[in-house]
């Protein structure tokens, strides 16, 4: 039976960086995928690179801005091997921050030098706090296509549609996995399954999914917006090719990926009134993704008490910004040297003793 160095469970953006990034540096890598390679949390991400801010915590600040500075050239390197472009854009971000809440303590803010009726002339907010920050954003689709393409240009063997049933252990480490059609064994074993982290008994780790719903416009004009727009009511993302995104809700609602039409219609009110121009614009399409977050909402990154099984999981609204550090720490770390960035913070450790969902990391 083939044996290979690394098996990756999960198909979306983190299992295939990480993939790439083993088979650059010469291992033998396969990743099995339970649906179609990139249909979950990826698809439906907004791509947004926010590495500093409210939202960004202390903790993850490090790593955060590490993975920042890291994406011009992951996304060339993406775009060269796959022949794809990933509609990474760097116009920046207008941040409408909430009433009473100061931005001095976030990096990289600046008062805007030029109007915002110059700069945006279609937003409905010129009476509103504004301030301008120096973030990327990125299409996760077009990124996740560029990935798949890159990794199997790089050799790694991908199996789809093959849902990964438990983790084999031989003489006390993960050796590979038993599927619902086959066993597939490896070296070592990397869970990189989101929301879906914590359905393995041999090691059960604190991952939820958290729904967030998103509506899709096609502008009325390609350039009706050319940044993105972080307000305490919307976000909303633009693309190159005269798509925008407005988004998105946080929801504690399971496994349901289903999109509530009342919470669409929220969506779209508070993007018109945002921007106006959008009240006859074209709906292209809604849906619903799963984040996978943690209680902490910090990924988990690096070993576990089984000798041979990693993790790689619990990304919340982070996987599309960290993929490429992901890539790299987690590459390091299955390869026995030091990872250049801190993983302590996000070790499985943390949660040693902690109560989830009826069951104990320990």
């Amino acid at each position: 039976m083939k044996t290979w160095d690394v098996l990756i469970i999960g198909g979306g953006i983190i299992g295939l960086s990480l993939a790439r990034e083993l088979r650059k540096q010469g291992a033998s890598v396969l990743v099995v995928e339970r649906g179609e390679p990139g249909r979950e949390a990826s698809h439906a991400a907004g791509g947004m690179l926010v590495d500093c801010g409210e939202e960004t915590a202390l903790a993850l600040q490090p790593l955060a801005s590490a993975s920042a500075a890291m994406y011009p050239e992951f996304a060339h390197e993406l775009e060269d091997e796959s022949g794809t472009k990933v509609d990474l854009r760097s116009n920046g971000t207008l941040l409408f921050p909430a009433p009473g809440h100061a931005t001095d303590g976030i990096p990289g803010v600046s008062v805007l030098s030029t109007p915002l009726a110059e700069l945006e002339p279609a937003l409905a907010a010129e009476k509103r706090a504004v301030f301008f920050l120096k973030e990327r954003s990125v299409c996760p689709r077009a990124l996740f296509g560029a990935a798949l393409k890159a990794a199997r240009h790089r050799g790694v063997d991908i199996s789809s549609g093959t849902k990964v049933v438990s983790i084999e252990v031989t003489g006390g480490r993960a050796t590979g996995v038993i599927t619902d059609k086959t066993t597939y064994r490896a070296s070592k074993v990397v869970n990189c399954t989101g929301a879906w982290a914590g359905q393995f008994k041999l090691f059960p780790v604190p991952v939820r999914p958290v729904k967030g719903q998103m509506v899709c416009f096609a502008m009325p004009q390609r350039e009706l917006l050319k940044h993105v727009v972080r307000s305490p009511e919307i976000y909303l993302i633009p693309r190159s090719d005269g798509r925008l995104l407005a988004g998105a809700t946080v929801e504690e609602a399971g496994f349901d990926k289903r999109t509530v039409p009342e919470t669409i219609q929220h969506l779209r009110r508070a993007a018109i009134a945002m921007l106006p121009a959008l009240e006859e614009a074209h709906v292209l399409e809604d849906w619903a993704g799963l984040r996978p977050g943690t209680p902490d909402n910090l990924p988990i990154l690096g070993g576990t008490p089984v000798p041979g099984y990693f993790l790689a999981t619990g990304h919340y609204r982070d996987g599309i910004l960290l993929s490429p550090v992901t890539a790299r720490t987690m590459a390091q770390c299955l390869g026995g040297r030091k990872p250049d960035q801190n993983l302590e913070p996000f070790s499985v450790g943390r949660f040693e003793k902690t109560e989830f969902q009826g069951f104990k990391v320990s």
